[in-house]
């Protein structure tokens, strides 16, 4: 901490301004990316909920198709029933018994139909989730199409930018490291809080780059001079004079080239 208090002034304004120029240059990076990770990450997400939406419908299907056999297996078993006490009514001794039996076997007749109505509705429901999934199947499909060439997509322009980019961070970490909290934490404030993320801009024809605010003629010599920090009145940027924004620009290409 010992070194960042003994920078000048300018050399501070020289050091933010270094910086800028380094966070632009990672904005424009990024901007070439643009939405196109949020893109990949929702359609990462639609695919996993598609694919576990077809896993439930195949694991319904599977169930319902049990249920059926089981019913059809109760089926039997009533017939089985019905064979029974129809042999059992040969050998009654009075009408009581083979009434008795008469009910048993209706209620059984009763269980078949009951259970042939349920197979038909099951086999309705089938058809059904069938063509849901052939639909969620297609869909799907065409999802994981996309996908992939979305993140194809995004894997040729990280290739071509993150050794760039990684570069870049380390470099703005190494002029972070320069610069006292303080003043670190007033420009990262500033670049939050404004569209372009511009936090220190430089003089441009009387005015602070991107704006159409005049600044008064004392105000820019005391900017010239470097001597202390000025933050624009209207947008709240640290401002630099025109001809250290040249220099530093300048510095900045070189190293930039060499990337």
């Amino acid at each position: 901490m010992a070194n960042i208090k003994e920078l000048s002034v300018e050399e501070k304004l020289r050091a933010l301004y270094d910086l800028q120029l380094i966070d632009t240059r990672i904005d424009e990076i990024r901007n070439v990316r643009g939405e196109l990770p949020l893109e990949v990450e929702d359609l990462e997400d639609e695919v996993a909920g598609l694919s576990t939406r077809l896993e439930k419908l195949k694991s319904d299907l599977d169930s319902i198709e049990d249920q059926i056999k089981q019913k059809k297996n109760n089926i039997d078993d009533h017939k089985t029933a019905i064979k029974k006490y129809t042999e059992q009514q040969k050998n009654v001794r009075n009408n009581r018994e083979f009434n008795s039996l008469t009910k048993e076997i209706e209620f059984q007749e009763l269980e078949i139909q009951l259970s042939e109505k349920q197979i038909k509705e099951m086999k309705a429901s089938i058809e059904h989730k069938k063509e849901i999934i052939d639909q969620s199947s297609e869909r799907l499909e065409g999802k994981q199409t996309h996908l992939k060439h979305k993140k194809s997509e995004l894997d040729a322009i990280m290739a071509e930018t993150e050794k760039e980019e990684n570069f870049l961070k380390e470099k703005s970490d190494e002029y972070q490291a320069q610069i006292e909290p303080r003043l670190l934490a007033a420009y990262n404030r500033i670049r939050s809080s404004v569209r372009n993320g511009l936090a220190v801009v430089s003089i441009e024809r009387g005015a602070s780059a991107g704006s159409f605010f005049t600044i008064p003629p004392q105000t820019q010599m005391e900017i010239a001079a470097r001597k202390k920090i000025i933050t624009d009145e209207h947008s709240g940027r640290i401002l630099v004079d025109s001809a250290l924004a040249d220099e530093e620009k300048e510095k900045m290409e070189q190293l930039f080239a060499k990337i």
